[in-house]
């Protein structure tokens, strides 16, 4: 590695050459990264995907790019390798990457973000940026392909580079595991679809409108048979009936108020006229 080109006492330099070298004297077999030979700032990396998942027994690979400023200011990363949670040749959005500076803490490596990418694999997207939200039968077929090729990237050197951890990750990584089906039949023909190509578009996304357009009708059903029983009811129309009839008994109501009012106010009216001394006259009219 060309060392001598870069500034040691530059504080990003030494702590990527510190990194380096403990990468080196501690491997794991979860992951793998290094740094290119012609700039130490770019690490290719490949992650095994997370036991007990549907990702288990895949490997992912992918970029980082540390900044200038490293280690103060985060790291961005992107994967290579279709997964189906993650989209390729798009930076991640994490808690861990430079998307979220805010939550970056200096004391945190390369190491410390690999780890946290894997655990953050069979999580939830939420819609997050660069996510994806495939079928776990999807998943477990791109895990499958995943371990046949690495991705072709870049010039020969950085191809190298990802054949080496390439072939690392395939001496550490499990098979994927066996899933019993349900139907044979059916399960042969998801596992068929899944091991397609990746890079045609995610067949999930149409998956998704054809549910949505079939919901309409499921959800209509209730309401129609709630409606039928207001045609044939007996009770039902007894009912209807009373509403129509109840109208001719308000006007009923209304008038007998009108002649009850009137006559009170005739009343009222005699006993003032008597008591102002015309009560005779009334009384010979009445």
């Amino acid at each position: 590695m060309a060392e001598d080109k870069y500034n040691r006492k530059n504080p990003a330099v030494k702590r990527i050459l510190q990194e380096i070298k403990e990468m080196q004297s501690n491997p794991s077999d979860d992951f793998m990264s290094l740094p290119l030979e012609e700039n130490i700032f770019e690490w290719q990396f490949a992650i095994r995907g997370p036991r007990d998942s549907e990702f288990e027994g895949g490997i992912y690979h992918g970029r980082i790019q540390l900044p200038a400023e490293y280690p103060f200011k985060p790291p961005s990363f992107l994967l290579l390798t279709p997964n189906g949670r993650f989209e390729t040749q798009t930076k991640i959005c994490l808690s861990i990457s430079n998307h979220h500076p805010e939550h970056w803490q200096p004391s945190w490596s390369v190491r410390t973000a690999l780890l946290a990418l894997i655990a953050f694999m069979p999580t939830n997207p939420n819609g997050a940026l660069g996510s994806l939200d495939y079928k776990k039968e999807e998943r477990r077929a791109l895990a499958i392909k995943s371990r046949e090729a690495a991705p072709r990237c870049g010039n020969a050197e950085r191809q190298q580079l990802i054949e080496e951890i390439h072939e690392y990750m395939l001496s550490k990584a499990p098979p994927v595991p066996q899933v019993q089906p349900s139907d044979g039949h059916s399960a042969e023909a998801r596992s068929d679809e899944g091991s397609s190509s990746p890079e045609e578009p995610p067949r999930d996304a149409g998956d998704r409108v054809i549910e949505e357009a079939r919901e309409p009708p499921t959800n209509s059903n209730p309401v129609v048979e709630r409606a039928e029983p207001s045609r044939h009811s007996p009770a039902r129309s007894e009912q209807l009936q009373t509403r129509v009839q109840k109208p001719a008994d308000d006007r009923l109501f209304t008038w007998a108020a009108v002649g009850l009012s009137i006559a009170i106010m005739v009343l009222l009216f005699k006993k003032i006229m008597k008591s102002i001394g015309h009560g005779a006259v009334f009384m010979d009219e009445s």
